[in-house]
């Protein structure tokens, strides 16, 4: 079967299988990263964990279902890094500083208050990453994920793995539903990224050699998608 078939098959499966639970919280769980019932105690359980402890930059996406982390990381005082929607800015992520901060937390830490409150940086200004948090549709036990389909966290994972700015030491982690969590393999495309923890309200999940693509898969990447990321556009090694 089509990989990206299969993926869709997945994410339409675990957004009904949220839905139906009322485990999705508001706007529902279906076209995106879904917000859901337990995010916060998911949260918690994170920021107990020593990669979290070790931890002094993170960085995260800015779905909803991640806002609780994100707050964290703020209350914590570590370095956050926030995507820019869509990576469309030749300053692809928000630098989000606690020690900085112009707004407050819980408004600066969401992706339209970053965008009115967060400065804006390159690649070549940020720090390398201790801990990366990602959103997901679905995953396994042995680190597989599946996003929403639009693949921009793959291409931010590779771009800040190109830089050395995530590296081996770097802990990949998602929040997620227990019911996001799938028994079983998962289709994987040879750009997707594998998590080293999963963490749910009830259950921390470690994996082992998750995947580590090195950085962008030029192959994967269509002509439309590589014009509209100017990270992508202007990128020395551009093929």
């Amino acid at each position: 079967m089509d990989i990206e078939k299969a993926k869709r098959e997945v994410r339409e499966a675990i957004w009904s299988r949220l839905d139906q639970a009322g485990q999705s919280l508001p706007p529902g769980a279906h076209g995106r990263i879904p917000n859901f019932v337990g995010a916060e105690l998911a949260a918690e359980r994170l920021a107990n964990h020593e990669a979290w402890r070790s931890a002094s930059v993170i960085k995260s996406n800015p779905d909803t279902a991640q806002l609780p982390v994100r707050l964290r990381a703020l209350a914590d005082g570590k370095l956050l890094y926030m995507a820019v929607p869509k990576i469309a800015d030749i300053r692809p992520f928000y630098l989000l500083d606690p020690a900085n901060l112009n707004a407050a937390p819980a408004e600066i830490a969401t992706g339209s208050g970053a965008a009115g409150h967060a400065r804006k940086v390159g690649i070549s200004e940020m720090r390398p990453v201790d801990l990366v948090v990602c959103g997901s549709v679905a995953v396994n036990r042995d680190g597989a994920r599946i996003g929403k389909g639009a693949g921009y966290s793959d291409i931010e994972i590779a771009l800040l793995t190109e830089a050395g700015l995530v590296g081996p030491s770097t802990i990949l982690a998602t929040t997620v539903h227990p019911l996001q969590v799938v028994d079983g393999p998962l289709p994987q495309a040879p750009h997707d990224f594998g998590m080293d923890l999963i963490v749910t309200p009830d259950e921390l999940i470690r994996c082992h050699a998750p995947r580590r693509p090195e950085g962008i898969l030029w192959a994967s990447l269509t002509q439309e998608k590589i014009a509209a990321i100017p990270t992508l556009a202007h990128h020395p090694q551009r093929s």
